[in-house]
């Protein structure tokens, strides 16, 4: 039972990096309106971002944060202007085909100037664990957790009171009916998109420093949790994709707690296959909600 809970922990803390991960996935395609094939490189990025400022500064979370931040939305502006920008009014299959492209660009560069090998973390935040009766927590467990609630109250404040925010709302909506409202659509896109590619560069640093571990070819297989997290959601919906990663991280953890750690992924996956049989809309309660 103790290693039952303490799995379950270990869910909901993973569940909350994949949580964030969907959040940005999913204010991308809610605002551009396209799916992505870059959010694993824009994670990759955000883990590398964060792990170079602590070498040259120290253990600073604060400053890791705002390092994978900027540097992922820097890669999110390069995506949208090569990808998104020119093919608005094309066929959806051609920045489809471009964001393909655009990965396998950005991971090559990326294992010719990172290197191909997995490289060590610094460790960031103490080993120190807490104990809350049998379940044992850790101090890097709390501090993903409440980076990931932090994120997700500012961007909630943002998408509900700013300007900005309204902007992009509207833009997610009805790109016409914005545009005759006079919002520059093109640029309310763009910032959409940085901020959703900002959100994975922070989950990328959180994954690196709870795996303790990153790679030039980590974006493969995050990319695909975040999009499978996101479908969970109905691809637009920010807070059910954000469930769907909390479910993932879940029920990977429970799983391998009667397995083999190997099968880690074909619980996942297993998920939401089962979940799209049942409901193919996903959590969400009618297709097509957006932020």
């Amino acid at each position: 039972m103790e290693y039952f809970l303490n799995q379950l922990i270990n869910g909901l803390c993973q569940g909350a990096i994949y949580a964030l991960m969907a959040i940005g996935y999913s204010v991308v395609v809610g605002v551009v309106g396209m799916v992505t094939f870059t959010h694993g490189e824009v994670i990759m990025i955000g883990a590398f971002a964060s792990f170079y400022v602590f070498e040259a500064v120290g253990n600073n979370l604060l400053l890791g944060v705002l390092a994978s931040f900027l540097a992922s939305w820097l890669i999110g502006m390069f995506v949208y202007k090569v990808c998104y920008e020119r093919f608005f009014n094309a066929p959806r299959h051609i920045s489809l085909i471009c964001t393909i492209g655009a990965s396998m660009l950005i991971k090559n560069l990326a294992q010719i100037i990172f290197g191909p090998n997995q490289k060590p973390m610094l460790n960031v935040v103490e080993n120190q664990f807490f104990n809350i009766g049998t379940v044992q927590i850790s101090m890097v467990q709390v501090i993903v957790i409440i980076t990931v609630v932090v994120l997700a109250v500012l961007l909630s404040l943002f998408f509900n009171k700013t300007k900005w925010g309204i902007a992009l709302r509207a833009v997610s909506q009805d790109k016409g009916a914005a545009y005759l409202m006079g919002i520059n659509v093109k640029r309310t896109a763009m910032i959409g998109n940085c901020i959703g590619c900002g959100l994975g560069g922070v989950a990328g640093m959180l994954l690196a420093i709870y795996y303790q571990t990153l790679s030039a070819t980590m974006g493969g297989s995050m990319g695909m949790k975040a999009f499978s997290s996101s479908v969970l959601g109905g691809l637009t919906d920010i807070r059910c994709s954000a469930l769907g990663g909390l479910c993932i991280g879940i029920i990977e953890n429970l799983g391998i707690t009667v397995s083999s750690a190997s099968f880690r992924d074909i619980f996942a996956f297993g998920f939401l296959i089962l979940v799209l049989i049942i409901k193919p809309e996903g959590f969400a309660s009618k297709k097509g909600v957006r932020p």
